[in-house]
């Protein structure tokens, strides 16, 4: 009689460089059956040997038989602790984070495993899988399929009044409501998130995510100087855990900064120690952005642009603060030039600040409508007609308030009357 192969032995076969075997030996000890459904040694081998597995499969980047892994084990784990079948779950379907080009796979599996959780009666797994699938479409921008999870789970939450997944849940309802642009709901979640996690003891990763998405919300409203301050409690939360988001929410301090128009503090924290820490792509890219940006240069802040596309153009929260950047950059370029003439060609200011005559063209219009300055644009000559600041006519304004203070007379002679009546 041969002696049952064991986890050791796979892992051996794997670092030989031997997987084909290493994976025979994982799928023999899946497939042994024990003699008492209580063994908990036996037990813990097969867990043991399903992780195993899983890590196999994401190293050689197979998402099929990782997601025909997680199918095929539910029978294993229906033999475990409950508590301990939603960790598992939840492990395997992470697997899928480092194979590329999965994201569309895992979300199917975590949906299979959310209906067999709900068919086998286990709520907690349940609930697990669908925060998770609800964190997987939102990474996908499939907000639509998002949305209604999120109303249906926030409500079976409420009546278990399970205080962290509550949290877990009212935060990602907020950044699925901060991406489809709807910002009252998007800070409303967050305060009902903040409010479930101020009742129970809360993670400091966790707690680190709630900051990062309050000073995004912050800086929505323009409010950069208390984005900041949330940025760096994420900061330090990430930091202190060695959480890989660290450097993003170094990112968006610097993004914050530059935004505030303050290059010396840019320049300072830079040189700190959680920027030397976490020194790379980002850091240089926000480096860029603030010296482009104090030497009011769109030439250099269209390179760093290009430079470094995925640290500011892919990402949407500073792509769209960098959008609002530009523009008033170039409106500062555009009255650079403008300043010295009453009239002068459209094709020189373009030269001058080196954009698209149209772009200028259609800059310059909505300069002129948003009374930035006044003038026209004579499209017939190609020329721009700066007109001196109009002296305003205090005259309408001293009557409006004036035909005020008679209609408070008016009033109050009018309930005097009433009250001598």
């Amino acid at each position: 009689m041969t002696a049952p192969q064991t986890v050791a032995q796979a892992d051996e076969a794997i670092k030989a460089g031997n997987a084909k075997e290493g994976e025979r030996i994982l799928k023999a000890i899946l497939s042994e059956t024990s003699s008492s459904s209580s063994d908990d040694a036996f037990l813990k081998e097969q867990e043991a040997a399903l992780l195993r597995l899983g890590e196999l499969y994401r190293d050689t980047k197979d998402a099929d038989a990782l997601a025909e892994t997680v199918r095929s084990s539910r029978t294993f784990m229906s033999s475990i602790a409950k508590a301990k079948t939603a960790k598992l779950v939840r492990t395997l379907i992470d697997y899928f984070d480092g194979i590329p080009g999965s994201q569309q796979t895992q979300i199917q599996v975590a949906k299979e495993n959310a209906e067999w959780a709900k068919s086998e009666k286990r709520i907690f797994l349940k609930q697990n899988l669908e925060t998770k699938l609800i964190g997987l479409y939102f990474a996908n921008k499939q907000y639509r399929d998002a949305l209604p999870l999120i109303d249906t789970l926030l409500r079976e939450l409420k009546k278990l009044d399970d205080k962290m997944i509550l949290t877990e849940v009212h935060l990602l309802e907020s950044k699925v409501n901060h991406a489809i642009s709807n910002l009252p709901k998007a800070k409303a979640a967050l305060t009902s998130a903040r409010t479930a996690a101020n009742s129970i003891y809360c993670p400091p990763t966790l707690q680190a995510q709630l900051d990062m998405q309050a000073g995004v919300l912050h800086a929505e409203d323009k409010d950069y100087t208390t984005a900041y301050s949330y940025f760096f409690e994420t900061l330090e939360g990430f930091a202190l855990q060695d959480d890989a988001r660290a450097p993003l929410a170094l990112k968006y301090m610097l993004l914050c900064k530059i935004m505030l128009n303050l290059s010396d503090d840019v320049n300072s924290i830079i040189a700190g120690k959680h920027a030397t820490k976490y020194a790379g792509k980002d850091v240089e890219a926000m480096k860029a952005v603030a010296q482009a940006h104090e030497d009011r240069s769109l030439e250099r802040f269209e390179s760093a642009l290009r430079t470094y596309k995925d640290e500011l153009s892919n990402d949407p929260i500073v792509k769209n603060h960098l959008s609002a950047l530009y523009d008033t950059l170039l409106e500062q370029n555009l009255l650079r030039v403008i300043e010295p003439y009453s009239r002068v060609e459209i094709a020189h200011i373009a030269k001058e600040v080196r954009q698209p005559v149209r772009e200028v063209e259609l800059k310059l219009s909505q300069m002129i409508l948003d009374k930035v300055f006044h003038g026209i644009l004579d499209q017939g000559a190609g020329c721009l007609v700066v007109y001196d600041q109009p002296v305003e006519d205090k005259t309408y304004q001293v009557t409006l308030d004036t035909l005020k203070h008679v209609g408070n007379v008016v009033d109050s002679l009018y309930k005097k009357a009433n009250k001598l009546a």
